[in-house]
C-alpha cells in the first residue's frame, strides 16, 4: 500500500508527507519544479486539472487534491498513528473546526500575499490585495494564538496534526510579529524527532 506524493520545498505539501512520515507509510515524493512551470504540463494536469500542488496519489491510484482534504483524509485511513481524534469525538469536531479554519482565512490569506495577480488584473490594485492579506494572515495568527492559551496545542494537551498544520501556515508569515505561543510550538515542530527532518528539507531553519 503506497502513497505518491506530487509536491515541491515549502508548499502545503508539507503537510501531507509530514502525517505520511508519521504514519510510517510507504510513499514517494515527486517533486514538482514549479519555477519553471512544471505544473502546467499535460501529464500534470492530468493529476490535478487545476495544475497546482500538492497532490497525492492513493494506494487504490486514485488522486486527492487540496492539502487539507489531504490532511483529514490521511488522519483518517491510518487511524492508528493518531494524528487527530477519533471521528465523531467532540475532540475530532474541534479538529475539524481548526483545520477548515486555517485554510480558509490563513491559507488563502497567502495566496493573496504572494500571489496577488490571481485576485486582480490590474497592476495597481495588486498591492492592495497584497496589503490586504497580510492583514487577513495576521487576524488569523492571532486568534490561533489567542486559542493556544489555552494549552499549548491547539486540542489543549492532545498534539495533532492540526498543529503541524499551524506551524507550517505560520512560517509562511512574511513579515515580522509577536506571536511567542506560536513561536514556541512552530520550533517544537521543527525540532521534532520524526517531522524534524521533514521541516528541515521544507523550510530549513525557519
Amino acid at each position: 500500500m503506497s502513497y505518491t506524493l506530487y509536491s515541491h520545498k515549502g508548499s502545503g505539501g508539507f503537510i501531507v508527507e509530514a502525517a505520511l512520515t508519521l504514519a510510517g507509510a510507504d510513499f514517494t515524493v515527486v517533486e514538482i519544479d514549479t519555477r519553471s512551470g512544471e505544473q502546467f504540463s499535460d501529464e500534470f494536469r492530468a493529476i490535478n486539472p487545476w495544475k497546482q500542488v500538492p497532490a497525492l496519489q492513493l494506494p487504490d491510484g486514485s488522486i486527492i487534491t487540496e492539502s487539507a482534504a489531504m490532511t483529514i483524509h490521511l488522519a483518517s485511513a491510518l487511524p492508528d498513528a493518531k494524528l487527530a481524534p477519533t471521528p465523531g469525538t467532540v475532540e475530532h469536531a474541534a479538529f475539524l473546526r481548526w483545520i477548515v479554519f486555517m485554510t480558509i482565512n490563513i491559507y488563502e490569506s497567502d495566496l493573496r500575499v504572494y500571489y496577488p495577480a490571481r485576485y486582480t488584473d490590474e497592476m495597481k490594485g495588486r498591492e492592495g490585495v497584497k496589503r490586504a492579506g497580510l492583514d487577513h494572515f495576521m487576524r488569523g495568527l492571532k486568534t490561533m494564538e489567542d486559542l493556544l492559551e489555552s494549552g499549548p496545542y491547539i486540542l489543549g494537551e492532545m498534539f495533532s496534526i492540526a498543529d503541524i498544520y499551524l506551524a507550517m501556515v505560520y512560517t509562511w508569515y512574511p513579515e515580522e510579529s509577536d506571536l511567542p505561543r506560536l513561536q514556541k510550538l512552530k520550533e517544537y515542530v521543527a525540532k521534532h524527532p520524526v517531522i524534524g527532518p521533514v521541516w528541515q528539507r521544507h523550510f530549513g531553519s525557519h
